[in-house]
């Protein structure tokens, strides 16, 4: 027998909360290893003891039998003579000053829980709670590090014997599963009406438990709208085939036109309303559940007042035990009197989710009929997901639950940075050694509630993540919330600040996630809504040559006056006159965005036709944009899809909607200097609205001819600067159509193309662009107030 040798191991990552101390055990036992094994505030630590074959099998497997929710990134070994252990253990949590350790998202309920919540003679039958450690509950309910039942709001509730027993116990699949619980020592749901003053509580409650839950479906399918406290906050729930109960959920939140998402039973139901893919139906049923943007099929029962004007419907299925009971009666699953429900955000329109009982009670009395509530105290919000599949793989839309506070892997390691992210769809990020830390979507910062709730939330990770902050980034815009945060905060703590431009921000993002390369630039396609530009005008429609270091503004969509700024983004018909009148076209009579500032004559007494001309000649509050959002909203309003929007990217998503995909033809563009003209495509527009041409072949022909002159400008600036590497982002590339139509024309003339497929393309993940080049900044000029606007 070989002499035995001790190792000491210490392994970073998501690591604790997923079984990998009971995973660590069984091998101990398999390899006949003695030792110990633990939690700390930075990984997870093991000293063993044992013969040099079985040490090193023991590491083998460590790595490559992990469970499934685990993700290592690093194992540090040290070895050490052998401390003749008797036994292996598995021993406390231990925390340690200044260590991190990535925490898991929120996991949907595993397949072994599902079966036992709807197994009859099983302790947890029905019970609205059950996990174990493959499932559950993570981010919204930790307080800190290590993971452990008293750093999270579970800590209220003892444990029964029966849930002690599985607890204790390195063999069983709910060892130190910290939310387990049972109806015997858990939380409990109750319906409220809410009606009363101050909330009921389950003692008061006509309703607890199972009761509740038939009580919230009698409800649902009577047509109701109920508040239903999840995971990371409220949704709003209704029957998605009730036209009525939807518009009456759309008057109440004052959201009139913007679609809502749906939650379906299983993959059965969803294929009867939309078309699924393989790669749709297996980001449908992954841990994450996000919502996942599927076409609508025309044979669909569902309230057209979901999605109007759109193709595409958001559709996830359930994630949570509550979810499914919401589907169940009896014994069976799924056999409830409605086959979707509409699940949208708990919130006020502009406001943070709603997370407490109270604060639902409150703020959601005048649109809810009903309440289920629960006593689980949720400690972060982390609204639900949204994703689509592009070219067989997910393309996020929103990154929330599910994935946050999953860490994203850097090209290189850096100082910490705080990046205070955008206006719209804000995310921070907070970076860690060689690790970016996104938070989850916050919303749009336009008031004090949502600022509140970004404070919180920031302070969150940086006590999970336990950060020395070095370095601050922001947005140039002076007025944006998040930036006032960043240079308050910096001059408050003398952090120094580096501002970042917005769409080289964009660009940044989508290199660092893809793991490019310090040093070599790209050609970087940047288009959204708006950004400040460099010279103080409203761009979004750039693109650069770019890398960490800057960025040199080569092409951008040629100026046009925005008339009144915010007003001529919610009413597109200004933009398309305001277009015509640059290029000296008459506004004729004929034109749909013409007709409906007439219309308008009666609610107002003055005409709006002749105020927005005199606006155009004074050039009074006329902004310059060369945003390439606004040109898909000009385009819009011109060929009669929408004059006015309710939401951001209204217009361009209902121009996608309505693409004749046989169309193969397309619209010119001119390209001069350094300018994209879009006047002879919107010529061509005007003679095909004249001609009669349908909706749907103009909107093809648009987004074909903005595919080709992408491709063109590429191969113009690989010619001048030897560039093979193509990066697209900003909110535009939201538009699959516009994605597809390019990415072939690119990949024939032989460019690589970097995508985004871990962070949106859009604002939600700008702060990964904003802490990377803040990173590199500091990492290589040393600390400075200066701020980074410097181009190469």
């Amino acid at each position: 027998m070989a002499e035995e040798k001790g190792l000491f191991i210490h392994i970073e990552g998501i690591v604790q909360g997923v079984g990998f101390r009971p995973f660590v055990f069984s091998l101990a036992d398999r390899f006949g290893l003695k030792g110990w094994v633990r939690n700390t505030s930075a990984g997870v630590e093991i000293e063993v003891d044992g013969e040099p074959g079985q040490l090193s099998s023991f590491l083998e497997a460590i790595t490559e039998e992990a469970p499934p929710l685990a993700k290592i990134d690093a194992v540090h070994t040290k070895p050490r003579p052998a401390n003749n252990f008797t036994t292996f253990k598995i021993v406390h949590s231990e925390g340690s000053s200044g260590g991190f350790q990535p925490i898991s998202p929120d996991v949907s309920i595993c397949a072994d829980c599902l079966e036992e919540l709807f197994t009859p003679d099983d302790h947890r039958y029905r019970y609205p709670f059950i996990n174990c450690t493959n499932c559950g509950p993570r981010f919204t309910i930790i307080k800190d590090i290590p993971y452990d039942r008293p750093q999270t709001t579970m800590a209220p509730f003892e444990m029964c014997s029966t849930c002690a027993a599985e607890y204790e116990d390195p063999l069983d699949r709910r060892f130190h599963a910290q939310p387990v619980a049972c109806p015997d020592c858990g939380p409990q749901v109750w319906w409220d009406p809410g009606k009363a003053a101050s909330p009921v509580n389950p003692e008061q409650a006509s309703s607890v438990d199972d009761q509740a839950i038939r009580e919230t479906q009698k409800q649902l399918a009577d047509g109701k709208i109920i508040a239903v406290k999840g995971l990371g906050g409220f949704h709003l729930a209704c029957d998605a085939q009730n036209h009525q109960a939807v518009e009456r959920l759309r008057n109440r939140k004052a959201r009139p036109q913007k679609p809502l998402a749906l939650m379906m039973p299983d993959l059965e139901t969803v294929s009867r309303f939309c078309s699924l893919s393989d790669q749709e139906r297996e980001v449908l049923t992954s841990p994450a559940r996000p919502i996942v943007l599927l076409e609508e099929k025309q044979s669909s029962s569902l309230s057209g007042a979901i999605a109007p004007g759109q193709d595409k419907i958001g559709v996830m299925l359930p994630y949570t035990p509550l979810h499914y009971l919401l589907f169940a009666e009896g014994d069976n699953y799924p056999d409830a009197e409605y086959d979707a429900l509409v699940m949208t955000s708990g919130n006020q329109r502009g406001q943070p989710i709603v997370t407490s009982n109270d604060e639902a009670l409150k703020g959601l009395k005048d649109i809810a009929d009903g309440f289920l509530l629960h006593d689980r105290d949720i400690y972060m919000p982390c609204d639900d997901s949204v994703t689509q599949i592009v070219g067989s793989e997910p393309y996020p839309v929103r990154r929330s639950r599910g994935y946050v506070p999953y860490p994203i892997q850097l090209p290189q390691e850096g100082p910490s940075i705080l990046a205070a992210g955008p206006e719209l769809k804000n995310t921070f990020c907070l970076t860690k050694r060689d690790q970016a830390f996104l938070s989850q979507h916050l919303g749009d910062m336009e008031n004090y509630q949502t600022l509140a709730a970004y404070q919180e939330a920031l302070l969150h990770f940086e006590s999970l993540f336990r950060a020395d902050i070095r370095g601050l980034a922001y947005d140039l815009h002076p007025n944006y919330l998040a930036t006032r945060y960043a240079l308050e905060r910096s001059e408050k703590e003398g952090i120094p600040a580096i501002g970042v431009q917005h769409h080289y921000a964009h660009i940044a993002s989508c290199l660092a996630e893809n793991q490019h390369p310090d040093g070599k630039p790209v050609i970087g396609f940047a288009f959204d809504g708006t950004g400040y530009g460099d010279d103080g005008h409203i761009w979004g429609g750039e693109v650069f040559i770019a890398d960490y270091r800057g960025y040199h503004r080569a092409y951008h969509l040629a100026y046009v006056p925005l008339p009144g700024g915010d007003k001529a983004v919610k009413e597109p018909w200004r933009l398309a006159l305001t277009w015509l009148h640059q290029m000296g076209i008459n506004w004729d009579p004929f034109l749909t965005p013409v007709r409906y500032a007439k219309e308008q004559l009666s609610d107002s007494a003055i005409n709006p036709l002749q105020a927005l001309r005199g606006q155009l000649v004074s050039r009074t509050y006329t902004p310059l944009t060369s945003s390439m959002g606004r040109l898909f909203d000009a385009v819009s309003a011109l060929v009669g899809v929408s004059e006015k929007v309710n939401y951001e990217g209204q217009a361009a998503i209902e121009l996608e909607a309505r693409v004749d995909p046989d169309e193969r033809s397309g619209y010119s563009f001119d390209v001069s200097g350094d300018l994209i003209h879009p006047q002879s495509m919107i010529r061509a527009v005007l003679a095909d609205v004249k001609d009669g041409v349908p909706v749907g072949v103009i909107s093809a022909r648009f987004h074909n001819g903005l595919a080709e002159v992408i491709t063109q400008i590429a191969r113009r600036l690989r010619k001048k600067h030897g560039l093979h590497q193509v990066a697209l982002s900003g909110g535009v590339w939201q538009n699959v159509t516009l994605l597809q139509k390019t990415l072939p024309r690119l990949r024939e003339e032989g460019f690589e193309i970097y995508l985004h497929r871990l962070v949106p393309p859009n604002d939600g993940g700008l702060s990964l662009g904003q802490a990377v080049v803040a990173q590199r900044f500091i990492r290589m000029k040393g600390e400075s107030n200066d701020v980074f606007r410097r181009t190469r």
